[in-house]
């Protein structure tokens, strides 16, 4: 029954909330103001913004778009603000069961799941697990977590409300951990303008664009290797707070709150300190002539601002049709099954390694 502290709409006041400034949608009798949630929703905002007034039941299990998680339901549950007045009220909604991915990564086993409430407090005294009022880092190392229990949570994605980023140290070395977007072509275009134009001072331009592509060929396996063998070292992590504390601060933060758009590209100081490396080996393999060796390396850096940028933007904007497809694959990965579907940018060693994710069930009449 409606709460009596809560107030009832008619559908012509809900149809009233279809905008930026005040986002209301109903999902069976209920009622929910996502407007906060608009710029942190990984479909885009546009998205929610066709159904502001409506009912979003179909869209929540519509397979083009994609069949929404068990946090989904719970940022919903987070926003309820009132119920349709009995005149205007639909029958409440049944999500049938083939309808929903049911894998345990995500905690979901049956619908009955998508009423368990998910906002912080309630969450932690639940789970046990993080209070995201709290700086994480102390609370993972500390938290001495068995391996099982951290990867069953941290595959369970939560979604911190106000659209800032849950703490991750609480002091000075915060600011190392959140990273906008821009951030990524601004600091790294230029380093790799600057490292094809001396590339190209040994190089006639056709080799240097060979080279460049080479670059960019091979990156898409370095990424696909990075996501798979390091940042999802599930099955081979060591069951210690140490293993488990290093797995959350590489990727698990990024599983845990998918929707934080300031931990969604990586840091400056991470990646000067993974692509040093790369140098090295760029310049061992194509030891023979240094300009070569620059102008794949080259490449391979713009693969990765690529890759960054796609990856932000598959969570927080509405794109062409291929990168829609695109959206819809890794937001699988996150939301059904993270032990498949490693390809960010291009699914095509996940095709050839055969982790590449199934399609989504379609809805039948």
């Amino acid at each position: 029954m409606p709460s009596a502290r809560l107030p009832t709409f008619s559908r012509a006041e809900l149809a009233a909330h279809a905008s930026r400034k005040s986002c209301y949608v109903s999902l069976g009798t209920k009622v929910y103001d996502l407007t906060d949630f608009l710029p942190d929703h990984p479909g885009g905002d546009d998205l929610i913004l066709q159904y502001a007034g409506k009912d979003v039941a179909d869209i929540l299990v519509d397979a083009d778009s994609h069949v929404h998680s068990d946090a989904a339901y719970e940022i919903l549950e987070d926003s309820l603000v009132g119920f349709l007045s009995p005149a205007d009220a639909l029958l409440p909604v049944k999500v049938p069961a083939a309808d929903l991915p049911a894998f345990e990564a995500t905690g979901m086993s049956s619908a009955d799941d998508l009423s368990v409430p998910t906002d912080i407090d309630a969450d932690f005294k639940t789970h046990k697990f993080i209070d995201l009022e709290k700086p994480m880092f102390m609370q993972v190392y500390r938290g001495r977590f068995s391996k099982a229990f951290y990867l069953r949570q941290v595959h369970r994605p939560r979604h911190y409300r106000g659209g800032e980023s849950a703490p991750l140290f609480g002091n000075f070395l915060e600011f190392t951990s959140k990273t906008p977007w821009w951030v990524i072509p601004i600091l790294w275009i230029p380093c790799v303008s600057y490292g094809v134009y001396r590339a190209s001072e040994g190089l006639a331009p056709q080799s240097v664009a060979a080279c460049f592509l080479l670059g960019i060929g091979i990156w898409t396996f370095v990424e696909y290797c990075l996501h798979r063998f390091l940042f999802h070292l599930d099955e081979w992590l060591p069951d210690n707070n140490y293993a488990i504390t290093l797995h959350f601060l590489l990727h698990g933060i990024h599983h845990y709150l998918p929707m934080d758009r300031y931990r969604l590209v990586m840091p400056p100081t991470l990646f000067v300190v993974l692509a040093t490396p790369f140098w090295k080996l760029a310049h061992t393999i194509f030891y023979m002539n240094w300009y070569v060796a620059t102008g794949v390396y080259c490449g391979g850096i713009f693969g990765y601002i690529c890759y960054d940028l796609t990856h932000y933007f598959l969570h927080h904007k509405n794109l062409p049709y291929y990168y829609k497809e695109l959206k819809k694959y890794h937001l699988q990965h996150h939301f059904a099954d993270y032990e498949n579907g490693f390809g960010v940018t291009s699914r095509f060693w996940d095709r050839i390694f055969g982790t590449e994710l199934p399609p989504l069930p379609q809805k039948t009449a």
